[in-house]
């Protein structure tokens, strides 16, 4: 097997050669981040696990681990909790996704000095509520209105937390106009001839798509740095105003969609998608509950890319300033897993995945459970080794020398 360097390098070849650098950084902070950026090596290690318990083909995001449940605003203006995250969704054995994310919580917890055996309760009680959950053959959803303990404070906050707020962080006032604000870390200028062709592209959209918001114009544009694996993407935040409505304001995100990294090692035969980003929408509108806001496809330059409403608030769950609150991490950890089965159950038989009977038959079959939880675990050990081994790489310039990129024209 080439060593653990090479197969990161050839993953992360065709990303934007300055962006990855800051990718490589972004993995260096700890296990987690580490876990985050390279879900290619999970499911690569996983593909070669001989004896790992058969499940129904199932839609799933992918890469499904804590920091990809969160808020987000809605089509019908509503906000919702919910798996946020499908670049790498995929149809695919439905325990990908359950030994994905408790392996997420043996890591995040490890790194937060939760005892382990709490990390072990709570991947036993995922797996237990998403059982029962799948039992009752019933997809769920959590609102405001449905939400309990934390996530209803969270909820209740991103309420409350309006396009205002978001503006306020986001943007600056130059010469009498709002404008993105380039003092923004993860904002970087964007060259000329780009800009221009970027602004045109997103107007034809609002002129044209059904999913955009009409009677708006785009007033900015920036290269946008967010999350970890998805570094080195082409990315970009658009300033879009009213032309009806006063001082009114929205913030899209256009993100470059790629194939899923899960793909060469699915071997279930997958729909013809128009594009990668088709894919990516697609599934979302399948799993979730309601679409988030403004979510559409586009292509510029010949590359797809998935356009949505920027979220007013920072959309995960901290669990670092909840770690000493075990009640509110149980009922966390048991939303979770109640959204993972309603996911699954709510595309279940869709493009030729397991019909919901197949799924109840799964919860009630004994073993797999207690299988997926030594599996992760395990494998939670692994990723400690390989961040070591990555760190060591990474001190010693194996990914290059210079990973302080300052801010320039992005394009």
């Amino acid at each position: 097997m080439p060593e653990l360097y090479e197969r990161l390098i050839a993953y992360n070849q065709l990303l934007l050669p300055d962006m990855v650098k800051l990718k490589y950084e972004a993995m260096a902070e700890n296990e987690y981040r580490f876990y985050r950026g390279t879900c290619h090596l999970f499911y690569e290690d996983l593909a070669k696990v001989n004896d790992f318990p058969k499940s129904p083909a199932a839609w799933i995001c992918g890469d499904l681990h804590l920091e990809n449940f969160g808020s987000y605003t809605a089509d019908n203006k509503l906000v919702y909790f919910d798996l946020n995250d499908f670049d790498e969704s995929i149809k695919a054995p439905a325990a990908w996704e359950l030994v994905r994310l408790i392996t997420s919580i043996m890591i995040a917890f490890d790194l937060l000095n939760i005892e382990q055996d709490k990390a072990l309760s709570m991947a036993r009680l995922f797996l237990k509520t998403y059982a029962e959950t799948l039992v009752k053959g019933k997809a769920y959803s959590i609102d405001p209105r449905t939400a309990q303990g934390i996530v209803r404070d969270f909820l209740t906050a991103a309420e409350n937390n309006n396009q205002k707020v978001i503006l306020r962080k986001r943007t600056e006032e130059k010469k009498h106009k709002i404008v993105l604000s380039l003092t923004d870390e993860r904002h970087i200028k964007i060259k000329r001839k780009l800009r221009a062709e970027l602004v045109t592209h997103i107007e034809d959209w609002i002129a044209n798509s059904s999913d955009s918001p009409y009677n708006f114009k785009v007033k900015d544009a920036v290269f946008r740095l967010a999350g970890t694996g998805s570094i080195g993407l082409k990315r970009y935040l658009f300033l879009l105003k009213s032309t009806n409505t006063k001082n009114k304001y929205l913030l899209l995100d256009m993100k470059q969609s790629t194939s899923s990294s899960l793909s060469p090692y699915v071997d279930i035969a997958q729909p013809q998608w128009t594009t990668e980003a088709d894919r990516i929408v697609t599934v979302q509108q399948r799993m979730q509950y309601i679409s988030a806001s403004l979510l559409s496809t586009t292509v510029f330059r010949e590359k797809p890319y998935v356009l949505q409403e920027l979220q007013p608030v920072k959309d995960s769950i901290k669990f670092k300033l909840i770690k000493d609150r075990y009640r509110d991490i149980y009922r966390v950890i048991d939303d979770m897993a109640m959204l993972t089965a309603s996911s699954q159950l709510r595309s279940a038989g869709m493009d030729s995945t397991a019909p919901i009977d197949d799924l109840i038959a799964f919860a009630k079959e004994p073993d797999w459970q207690s299988y997926l939880v030594n599996y992760a675990h395990n494998y939670a050990q692994q990723i400690k080794a390989y961040y070591q081994e990555f760190l060591k790489d990474f001190k010693q310039g194996v990914f290059g020398d210079d990973f302080k990129m300052e801010k320039q024209n992005a394009g």
